[in-house]
């Protein structure tokens, strides 16, 4: 454990990672209201792409596939009973109790040199189902403002963390995957550098960890992944008292890229269910994507997670609910 609360910004590597929210877990690093932090995060490969490329291998996309499906997709043998995203923490923040809420600023998300996205037959994707094989798709961050994907497409980056939340009350090892009220694997898309994330405090010093950066993401994740990808968080951390919230609440910023400033085209879906509404909606797009742009089911899926936005259009107009999809213009504007 480290407690320091002098000195202008603290600093966390990837020597304080966590698999699990359990509020028995060691602070990996003690501060003070008001304290600056910089996090370094693992992608949800558990660095298995960054350590690849690293070592020269980023050559072989077949073996950095391999690492992929290894490591996000399969149990980790040191948590072979509960499998999780490798977060970052815990951050004990003095004075915060039960009741009181943790304000976040994003003040810097940056990501690595590489990401990648993917889906697979019988994962967590809407479309996975009608997934006939694997694909993954790795994209080259080292531009820092866009990413090319094939010669069709270029996406805005965008990045922030998927993943960032606080311990829950109750005691025991709680999965990661699920977000819940005090946050978690929310990947809310807007949580980029310059917004504000509020979070409800139920246990002392309120625990916070981050992880599973997104270079770029569309509202949904359609596809089960953004753009996967290692980097660095900074943040600023301070307790705030009588000022109680249910859920995460989140201030954004303005909007990080001019991603939709060249309209949209949209598809929409209707159904009693929102889950097949937004199926319908997303299946009529990515077929649209594969007869305009030339692209195969599985690369227009994938791309569609890194850029599509889903959207609620109606809640009452029964017996259906509409759900809209929409890919921005400007990323074939290359």
């Amino acid at each position: 454990m480290t407690t320091d609360s002098t000195g202008p910004r603290h600093q966390l590597g990837t020597d304080a990672i966590h698999t699990v929210w359990d509020r028995s877990l060691e602070p990996a690093l003690h501060v003070v209201s008001g304290a600056e932090i910089e996090i370094q995060a693992l992608d949800s490969s558990y660095g298995g792409v960054a350590r690849q490329v690293q070592s020269g291998k980023l050559a072989c996309p077949e073996a950095l596939r391999g690492v992929v499906l290894a490591s996000a997709f399969a149990v980790r043998p040191n948590t072979a009973d509960m499998p999780g995203h490798p977060l970052t923490g815990p951050i004990y923040v003095e004075g915060a109790q039960p009741g009181d809420t943790l304000q976040v600023e994003l003040l810097e998300v940056s990501t690595g040199a590489w990401g990648w996205n993917a889906c697979r037959p019988g994962g967590i994707g809407l479309l996975d189902a009608e997934v006939p094989e694997a694909y993954t798709h790795f994209w080259d961050l080292r531009g820092g403002v866009w990413t090319d994907f094939l010669d069709v497409a270029r996406v805005p980056l965008a990045p922030f963390p998927g993943v960032m939340g606080v311990a829950l009350a109750e005691p025991g090892r709680h999965k990661t995957a699920p977000p819940r009220r005090v946050g978690g694997n929310m990947d809310v898309r807007q949580l980029t550098a310059g917004s504000t994330l509020f979070l409800p405090v139920e246990v002392e010093g309120a625990l916070l960890s981050l992880g599973d950066l997104h270079a770029a993401q569309g509202d949904g994740e359609v596809s089960g992944t953004g753009i996967e990808t290692d980097g660095h968080v900074i943040l600023r951390v301070s307790v705030l008292k009588g000022q109680p919230v249910g859920t995460p609440h989140l201030q954004t910023g303005p909007e990080p890229t001019d991603l939709w400033a060249a309209g949209a085209y949209v598809t929409t879906g209707h159904a009693p269910d929102l889950l097949e509404a937004a199926r319908i909606a997303l299946r009529e797009l990515v077929l649209y994507m594969g007869r305009r742009y030339n692209l195969s089911f599985v690369q227009a899926y994938v791309l569609a997670s890194a850029c599509v936005d889903l959207r609620i259009s109606q809640l009452v107009d029964a017996p259906n609910f509409t759900v809209s999809a929409l890919l921005p213009n400007r990323i074939f504007q290359r």
